[in-house]
């Protein structure tokens, strides 16, 4: 039984890339970069997009908003001006805690490909199984609240290695709460060494110039090596 079960996940995995590659496809046709953004319920996804969006100069950006039901956080990006298309997992999909790359495919007829130069795909707040799915995505971002406590990169490693940067939002509350700012950040370098972190507060404004600066290097594309 266990090998049963561990080949249908071994398979599933393969449909998913496969479909994450065509993804990936369709979005260098258009010249579109992908950021995924993770992170758990509540760690301030987007807040750190509705202070920095409308900021990107040069930038034309689109967003992809993944939840399980509803439109609150695209109503609240919508009002930036910048276009935002909804993505619910349920019912349609049977309300799964994650994106993967059908879900992906299936939204991207109603996305502004031709407008945009950057996606980001807020996925569905969770800390174990958006990472395990490819979305046809360029770099991979979570958000990492000091609220969460220092033992998250240490129960979650895989999230924490999946991506390119780890933002620790909510600094403003380290007063509050019993969190060590440097054990978490020692824990983040444990599972992930050398992972580029920006420390951060949607509210008070610290790291967000650098979180605009990623963002806006992230759109463009990788420079070309020359052969010669």
């Amino acid at each position: 039984m266990h090998r049963v079960k561990v080949t249908v996940v071994e398979e599933a995995l393969d449909a998913n890339n496969t479909i994450a590659a065509a993804n990936r496809a369709d979005f260098d046709r258009h010249r579109v970069r992908v950021i995924n953004l993770m992170g758990a319920p509540g760690a301030g996804k987007t807040t750190l997009l509705e202070r920095v969006l409308g900021r990107l100069e040069g930038v034309r950006v689109g967003v992809l908003e993944g939840d399980v039901q509803g439109s609150l956080d695209a109503d609240r990006l919508a009002s930036l001006h910048v276009p935002v298309t909804q993505l619910n997992t349920d019912p349609s999909f049977g309300g799964e805690c994650h994106l993967d790359a059908n879900m992906v495919r299936s939204a991207i007829g109603a996305l502004p490909l031709s407008e945009i130069d950057l996606l980001v795909v807020e996925n569905v707040g969770n800390l174990v199984c958006p990472a395990e799915f490819r979305i046809g995505e360029d770099v991979r971002a979570m958000v990492c609240s000091v609220t969460e406590g220092e033992d998250k990169p240490l129960k979650y490693p895989l999230m924490f290695r999946a991506c390119d940067l780890v933002i620790i939002n909510k600094v403003d509350l380290l007063p509050y709460v019993d969190v060590d700012l440097e054990r978490l950040c020692a824990h983040i370098d444990q599972v992930h060494p050398g992972v580029e972190m920006i420390v951060a507060s949607g509210s008070s404004g610290e790291g967000l110039d650098r979180w605009r600066h990623w963002l806006m290097a992230a759109a463009r594309p990788p420079a070309q090596v020359s052969l010669r």
